[in-house]
C-alpha cells in the first residue's frame, strides 16, 4: 500500500511539472538553451530547457524542445503569446509552434499507477494482427508525410531568411544616406533654403 502511495504521489507531482511546461517545435539550429532562456525569461522564470531529439531529421535541422516555466501560468502565457506573435531569435522574428506539453512527450514520465504493460507474439489468424500491420503502415504513411512537411517547413524558413536579410540591408542603406545627407551638410542647407530648423543630434 505504502509503495502505491508513493508512485501516485510520484505521478501527480509529475503532472504538475507537464502543467508548467510548453512544448516548442519548427525552433531553427541557432536555437539553443540559451537563447531560449533568454528569449521566455520575459513571460517568468524558465526553470529547465530540454530538446527533443528528432529522429526523422539526421541533421537535426528543426528542434523541438519542452520548456519547463515556474509555475502554469507562465506556461499559458508562453502559449497565448508566441501563438500570436513570432519568436524573435537573434533579432530575427522567427514561427515557431508552441502547445501545451503532454505526458507522453517526457522521457522520464513515471509509470502511471495501476498501469501494466504486457507483450505477446501474434499469430497472422489473430484478430489483433491486422490492428498492427495497420499500425504498421499508418506509422510509414506518417515518416512520409512528416518529411514532406519538413522539406516544405525548410523552404519556408530559407525564404523568411531571404526576405529578413534584404530588408535589413535596405534599412541600413537608408540609414547610411540620411546619414551621409547629414554629415556632408546638405541637410542644414535644405532646411535652411526651406527656414526649416535642424537639430545638431
Amino acid at each position: 500500500m505504502e509503495s502505491t502511495n508513493s508512485e501516485e504521489e510520484k505521478y501527480n507531482e509529475f503532472m504538475k511539472k507537464v502543467e508548467r511546461t510548453v512544448y516548442i517545435d519548427t525552433l531553427p539550429p541557432q536555437a539553443n538553451e540559451s537563447v531560449l532562456k533568454t528569449g521566455l525569461d520575459q513571460f517568468g522564470d524558465v526553470e529547465n530547457v530540454s530538446f527533443i531529439p528528432n529522429y526523422m531529421d539526421p541533421m537535426n535541422s528543426m528542434r523541438c524542445a519542452l520548456v519547463e516555466m515556474k509555475d502554469p501560468n507562465q506556461a499559458k502565457n508562453v502559449i497565448q503569446t508566441l501563438t500570436n506573435s513570432p519568436f524573435m531569435i537573434a533579432g530575427m522574428p522567427r514561427p515557431v509552434r508552441v502547445l501545451p506539453a503532454e505526458l507522453e512527450m517526457f522521457d522520464d514520465r513515471p509509470r502511471k499507477p495501476g498501469r501494466k504493460i504486457t507483450f505477446k507474439w501474434l499469430e497472422a489468424d489473430d484478430p489483433d494482427f491486422k490492428v498492427a500491420k495497420d499500425m504498421k503502415r499508418a506509422v510509414v504513411r506518417h515518416a512520409t508525410e512528416a518529411a514532406l512537411a519538413h522539406k516544405q517547413h525548410l523552404e519556408e524558413e530559407e525564404k523568411l531568411h531571404k526576405q529578413q536579410v534584404e530588408i535589413l540591408k535596405a534599412n541600413y542603406n537608408k540609414y547610411e544616406v540620411a546619414d551621409g545627407v547629414i554629415s556632408d551638410g546638405t541637410a542644414q542647407r535644405v532646411a535652411k533654403r526651406y527656414g526649416m530648423r535642424v537639430a545638431d543630434e
